[in-house]
């Protein structure tokens, strides 16, 4: 029977369309969170806008911040990018999978330790990666820019053990423009470190797979030295206000510049496809931002130390979905913690104990007074780092402090063997509080110990052989090596 009066055939309109919007909007709560990373490499804490930054120009990485959490107290898991981008695959501390120095690393043999010779100079193929769970999710994978985790870092050595065979789709590794590593469009297309050709796969990859939940990771090699960028973006930035501060490098600046540019066509990208809502994008460096290059204000030394300038990174995180406002959250995060938060946002299982080091952020995500109760981060390096000049330590955070554990000291039993710092007082780790604090010390000591165990972490030794010429040498007497983990 048809309804001839008007005002009822208004109201069924009405009523039918309201049950299409909320089909519509139930349909679009079920679909699958597609998830993008992008990773800097060497970017500093502090040389990003929202991060405190009136020199380097990031609006885009800042406009990201006001849509998602902006994280404060976000460390790497190494001080070194391929224990870090171990870390960021498996949810594990390097120190677990025994990858704890860049790839291939360097064995200095003149040095009062020797350090490990057997360690992990590659991820073993039967660690399980982010994106092969991902995979069994029904997921698409994609891998663009710097892997540094396999035997070697050019093909035909690398293929073995590149993102290929870690379970990514689609992958395409580049390099830093430098001696045998230097690709021909580098040079020719002033896209000295990749950013606009692995910004093309990106957005191409979002195109073609954006009917199917996807991972992609977008993995750049800037600013990772050699410093080079458009001579008129650094003459921009040689001529802006702060250009003389230490902090400040104007190559940097324009290079951070291009990053931020990718960053923004990505967001874009997403956006118009209708996807950006159900993205969950993480925006993370590997480590902390070189310090002879620039200062890496307000904190102590930069890559390659366990000061907070070597770990303490920018980490941001969006997903409108969930996260309906701009957040800042204090909470004690790491790179470890990647792989388990991806995996619960795509709704997998994270019951099995034990599997992972980091754990799950995502309850951050929809309230400011959910906590991930976390209180101690672990880091390990029992190496020389010829590059910066750090010697092994380890290190914890535990709730405000930070111990650093030397083991040159240590093994030889002389002076300095801890550093003790209270971060929320001392974050440029001025003031060490070693014999003021010497309960705090002994506790954290131990409890690093414990980790150490745990993980089953290789230690470096006394190089008995430099003891030995030495002591021909008449310079060293009555050593005493008798600490021991």
């Amino acid at each position: 029977m048809k309804i001839k009066n008007p005002k009822i055939n208004f109201y069924y309109s009405v009523i039918s369309v309201c049950f299409f919007l909320i089909a519509c909007q139930k349909s679009r709560e079920a679909l699958p969170t597609n998830v993008v990373m992008i990773i800097a490499d060497d970017l500093g804490w502090s040389q990003i806008g929202c991060y405190g930054s009136s020199f380097y120009k990031t609006p885009n990485i800042d406009e990201l911040a006001k849509s998602g959490i902006r994280f404060t107290n976000a460390y790497s898991a190494a001080s070194i990018c391929s224990p870090t981008r171990a870390a960021i695959m498996t949810g594990k501390y390097p120190a677990r999978l025994n990858l704890t120095d860049f790839i291939p690393g360097n064995n200095p043999k003149n040095k009062p330790l020797r350090t490990p010779e057997n360690w992990q100079k590659f991820l073993p193929l039967k660690e399980v990666t982010i994106a092969e769970k991902m995979q069994s999710l029904g997921y698409l994978t994609g891998f663009f820019g710097k892997w540094h985790l396999s035997k070697e870092k050019l093909p035909p050595e690398s293929l073995s053990h590149n993102p290929k065979m870690q379970g990514f789709n689609e992958s395409f590794v580049t390099y830093k423009p430098s001696s045998n590593l230097i690709q021909h469009w580098q040079m020719e297309n002033n896209d000295f470190h990749n950013v606009d050709t692995l910004t093309k796969r990106g957005l191409e990859f979002l195109n073609e797979n954006q009917k199917s939940p996807f991972l992609l990771i977008l993995s750049h090699n800037t600013i990772h030295d050699p410093l080079l960028e458009n001579k008129k973006m650094i003459n921009k930035y040689e001529n802006s206000k702060g250009s003389d501060k230490m902090e400040n490098n104007p190559i940097i600046g324009a290079m951070i510049e291009t990053l931020d540019k990718s960053v923004g066509q990505i967001i874009k990208k997403l956006k118009s496809l209708g996807l950006f809502y159900n993205t969950l994008l993480i925006f993370c460096s590997d480590n902390g931002g070189k310090h002879k290059h620039a200062l890496q204000t307000p904190f102590k030394k930069g890559k390659g130390w366990l000061y907070e300038g070597g770990i303490r990174v920018p980490l941001i995180i969006s997903w409108p979905k969930k996260i309906k406002k701009s957040i800042v959250s204090e909470e004690i995060t790491s790179s470890i913690d990647f792989l388990p938060t991806i995996l619960k946002v795509a709704n997998s299982d994270l019951s099995q104990k034990n599997q992972y080091d980091g754990i799950d952020l995502s309850p951050i995500f929809t309230s400011q007074t959910n906590l991930i109760n976390r209180n101690e981060l672990f880091w390990h390096y029992p190496h020389y780092h010829n590059g910066s000049g750090m010697k092994p330590a380890s290190a914890i955070r535990w709730k405000n402090y930070k111990l650093i554990e030397w083991h040159e000291p240590t093994l030889y039993n002389t002076d300095n063997q801890i550093e003790l710092y209270d971060l929320s007082l001392d974050q440029g780790e001025s003031n060490n509080l070693f014999l003021k604090k010497p309960e705090i010390a002994i506790q954290m000591r131990n409890k690093l110990k414990v980790w150490i165990n745990e993980v089953k972490a290789k230690m470096p030794e006394v190089n008995e052989v430099q003891i030995t010429d030495k002591v021909k040498g008449g310079t060293f007497t009555n050593l005493n090596v008798s600490f021991t983990y």
